[in-house]
Formats: C-alpha cells, structure tokens, sequence
C-alpha cells in the first residue's frame, strides 16, 4: 500500500478528527483532504480523485448517508471505495451500512490507528483486486 502516496478524501464535521486521522495517515505515505461537511465533501472527492473516503454520519447540513448516495448516483464518484466512521455503533447501523447500504466497511468511533489503518489496507486490497483485470481471477 505504500509503493505510490494514496489520497483519501475525510469527511467529517469536526476538525479535530480529520487531524487525527491526517496525523495517522501520513506516517504510512497516505495523502489525507480533509473536509468539514458533507457538500464539500463531494466538492473535494471531484476535485481530488482520492482513492478511498472516510465519511462521517452524522454531520449537520447533508449527512453522511446523503453523501453516500450521491456518490454512488455519480458515474466519476460510484467506483470509490467508502469507510463509515462513525460514533453510531449500534449493530443495527452497522447493518444498515454495510449490507443494505453497500459501504466497504465500518469503523466506530472511537477507533485506534491500527483499526483505521487495518481497514484501509483491506478495503484498498479488495478495490485493487476487484478492479483489476476487470475482476477476473476474484472470488
């Protein structure tokens, strides 16, 4: 994951968290844009092209879940892969998110970097796989 610098897109609506997750990011060469809120979020996701987006729930404005759809209904947006981080840890909004609303993973808060970093490498290794050779060769 570390051959080439990585850019992802945190969407969050508290500065200290998009910090927290630059500062934990950058000792494994991942680029992190942070922006505060969902519009411009998808702003900088057009802008950027990052390769992966943490996104926050529960955020004032446009919710992480209007984000979602939005990028998904995007044909320059729908390809990239999407991490939840959220304080919602019900298991029921796990659910919600990663098997009726399709995100590739879910990360409650609060997480340790291990975490935020063991589910990046996953979900960065399965987009990789699933997108090369136009998955052929994926179980």
């Amino acid at each position: 994951m570390d051959k080439q610098c990585r850019k992802v897109v945190c969407i969050e609506d508290e500065i200290e968290m998009i910090e927290l997750v630059r500062l934990i990011l950058s000792r494994v060469n991942i680029e992190v844009f942070g922006a505060l809120g969902g519009q411009e979020g998808l702003q900088l996701i057009n802008s950027v092209k990052p390769d992966l987006v943490l996104l926050d729930l529960m955020m004032p404005g446009m919710d992480g879940w209007e984000v979602y759809q939005n990028m998904k209904g995007s044909l320059e947006m729908r390809d990239i892969p999407v991490i939840v981080v959220t304080a919602k840890a019900q298991s029921i909004d796990r659910v919600l998110g990663l098997h009726i609303a399709g995100v590739d993973d879910y990360i409650t808060k609060p997480f340790g970097p291990r975490e935020l970093l063991d589910s990046i490498e996953k979900v960065m290794n399965t987009h990789l796989q699933d997108h090369a050779g136009n998955g052929i060769g994926t179980a």
